[in-house]
């Protein structure tokens, strides 16, 4: 009767083995690399859900496998199923292979005592942050699949707490950040320039223009390019808030998972990541957590396990992401929310959306740090295909003083990150003031052309203030004031403002200051003699007045007016033509021109404008007015505003995202880029 059994085993055994073995080939198949391009891309390795292995025999024990009947199971990252209990007791004893295929598991079982509600069913996943037992489960990764089509984890999930204070401690400073930073004298620098370097003393002018030029520290002196390590940049937490919505099924959410695993790659270990995904309503994924080791990998995990489908809450996923920032223990220096969306909220705003009230979307407490002028927390934004709310996503970035970028091809995606991550990571100067004082009694400030940056004429135009706030590393401001300059007898020079400045060195904590950088002018006897023009002044003027002219075409546009609206812009690049800066081959001018050239293109009818031009136009305006590079799509060849206001750390992350390679792809794949631009001038980069 042995004899028998034994015989019986092995060709039990043997049957097995076969079945088990066509289900390695399969599998072996499967993870080739050419998954269905409506599946997502796995960044890490996670456990199949679709094996076509056999359930019914567990290969360690022969036993019979059926859930419900009492016996926990366990899937391995290779698709092979076990009783919990039999693998976890390999594991136990050092074998970490699937006694079936070989493979070498990266996720690890071991034995947890299940609780008596839990007794049944498959293993109980100890959720992150929860602290583990000597016996506990430790299933790498802790997270459960965010179930979008329910906007609510699945039954794995832990309910959130109440308060979002579960936060992973920052990195205390290390004490060679001074002695680093005391090496370096850097801070920002000032120039200014007059319009004209003399003006009659007889003769005033009620429009005198003054260009301010500031520019930040060289990260690469002090640090801030340093993206993988901690020794001397202002480390960032950072809240990426993902729509996965039923729109962003099949390769939109393939390449939004690339792209976060790109940005989960480039942050180090003393920044702090957390992500929100939304559809019909909004779940944090897992606290801001150190990327580290192991903190980038439960991330990578977490992104992995989003699944599509619902609608598109955006208020609710920005309400969760503000609870994240709001309620954290501890602060590291720097602080962002980026968000992604490919369609309309569909929850808080009206389907009649000319009169939308977009402020809604944007949680109070934002709101409040972006009118104070102090430490801010700016929602950069980033509309993805031809279907999004471009109107909300720019309004959202605007009152926050984040940018808003255009994602025309959804391939790009990872590049736009690149290029916005690449600033986030090299900030140097912190709530930035810039002051003005008028020097002569009979000088006076008219007015301030700051863009999306807060200004204010006090004193009955005897001193203003802008207030700048965040500047990255490289990064470049232009101001342009306007006088009254009086006349003057037997005058030779008249003084006019006095520009001072003080900023918080977000790494050193100190606040640094800059007294005063006197403006004077020289006062000529001779009025028959015209002193040139400011080539700078012109080149700024002819930028603003570019700018302003953009959004008188938009609202024209918006009234249905598109034949107006592209005869604003003509009209524009006729004046534009006939500037100083234009007759002399100005970059920025050819620049400006096929920039004002595109957007009429775009608006040339209602199709036109829906589908692109209003966001490629909203975009256009966010870079300009936040002098801060924004992605948008672009059919210019040779010279492109897109490439404007490109520091050199995002030029240097844009080329990091295109030569990375994700965990899922051996090779790199042919895509369009965000293009490179090099510099010109010392203040754009152009191609």
């Amino acid at each position: 009767m042995e004899n028998a059994w034994s015989r019986a085993k092995r060709a039990l055994t043997h049957r097995l083995c076969i079945s088990l073995t066509r289900t390695r080939d399969d599998v072996a198949g499967a993870t080739s690399g050419q998954a269905p391009a409506s599946e997502a891309v796995s960044l890490t390795p996670s456990a199949a859900s679709g094996s076509r292995s056999s359930k019914k025999i567990c290969a360690i024990c022969l036993g019979g496998m059926k859930s419900g009947h009492g016996q926990a199971l366990f899937t391995a990252e290779c698709s092979h199923t076990f009783h919990f209990q039999c693998i976890s007791s390999n594991v136990k004893h050092g074998n970490y292979v699937c006694p079936v295929c070989r493979a070498k598991w990266k996720e690890i079982p071991s034995v947890i005592t299940a609780p008596a509600e839990n007794i049944h069913g498959r293993a109980r996943v100890n959720p992150i942050n929860l602290p583990h037992e000597d016996n506990s489960i430790n299933l790498f990764p802790r997270f459960s699949r965010f179930d979008a089509f329910s906007g609510h984890l699945s039954s794995f999930h832990v309910s959130e707490p109440s308060t979002f204070d579960d936060d992973e401690v920052v990195l205390s400073p290390s004490e060679s950040h001074k002695d680093i930073r005391s090496e370096v004298s850097q801070t920002v620098e000032i120039k200014t320039y007059p319009e004209y370097s003399a003006v009659p003393q007889l003769s005033s002018k009620d429009d005198f223009a003054v260009l301010i030029h500031l520019k930040a520290p060289d990260g690469s002196c002090i640090g801030a390019q340093d993206i993988a390590g901690t020794a001397t940049r202002a480390p960032i937490d950072l809240v990426t808030v993902l729509d996965v919505s039923g729109s962003m099924s099949g390769s939109k959410l393939t390449l939004l998972k690339r792209a976060m695993g790109f940005v989960i790659h480039s942050l180090g270990p003393s920044d702090r990541l957390s992500v929100v995904a939304f559809a019909s309503s909004a779940r944090r994924l897992f606290p801001l957590s150190r990327m580290s080791g192991p903190g980038k990998q439960r991330a990578l995990q977490a992104v992995n396990s989003l699944t599509t489908g619902g609608g598109t809450n955006i208020a609710d996923g920005l309400k969760k992401a503000a609870k994240v920032i709001d309620e954290r223990k501890q602060k590291n220096a720097v602080c962002s929310i980026v968000l992604l969306s490919d369609g309309q909220d569909t929850h808080t705003i009206s389907a009649n959306r000319i009169h939308a009230d977009y402020k809604a979307l944007i949680p109070s407490t934002i709101l409040r740090s972006a009118a104070t002028g102090g430490i801010q927390t700016p929602v950069h934004t980033f509309g993805f295909g031809t279907d999004h709310d471009s109107v909300a996503m720019h309004s959202i970035s605007e009152n926050s003083h984040g940018t808003f970028s255009f994602i025309e091809n959804e391939e790009v995606i990872q590049d736009a990150f690149a290029q916005c991550i690449g600033g986030l990571l090299s900030v140097v100067v912190q709530s930035m003031r810039l002051r003005v004082e008028c020097l002569h009694p009979d000088v006076v400030l008219t007015s301030i052309h700051s863009g999306s940056y807060s200004s204010e004429l006090h004193n009955n135009g005897q001193s203003g203030v802008v207030e700048v706030g965040d500047l990255y590393s490289d990064e470049e401001r232009d101001f342009l004031l306007s006088l009254k300059v009086p006349s003057v007898f037997g005058e030779l020079e008249t003084q006019l403002i006095e520009v001072s400045y003080t900023y918080n060195d977000p790494v050193s904590k100190d606040v640094i200051k800059l007294e005063g950088e006197d403006v004077t002018v020289q006062r000529s006897e001779n009025s028959d003699i015209t002193p040139l023009m400011s080539i700078e002044v012109d080149r700024e003027r002819n930028r603003v007045r570019a700018a302003e002219a953009m959004s008188v075409a938009r609202m024209a546009a918006e009234r249905g007016e598109f034949a107006q609206a592209v005869s604003v812009l003509e009209e524009r690049r006729k004046l534009l033509s006939e500037s100083l800066a234009a007759r002399g081959g100005d970059q920025l001018c050819i620049a400006l021109d096929a920039e004002l050239r595109e957007m009429q293109e775009r608006m040339a009818n209602r199709r036109r404008y829906e589908e692109s031009g209003r966001a490629y136009m909203l975009s256009g305006l966010s870079s300009h007015w936040s002098q801060r590079a924004t992605a948008r799509g672009d059919s210019t060849e040779s010279h492109s505003m897109v490439h404007s206001y490109q520091t050199p750390s995002m030029v240097d992350m844009l080329q990091r995202s295109q030569t990375f390679l994700p965990p899922d792809r051996g090779s790199p794949t042919p895509r369009p880029q965000v293009r490179q631009s090099r510099s010109f001038g010392g203040r754009f980069r152009l191609l």
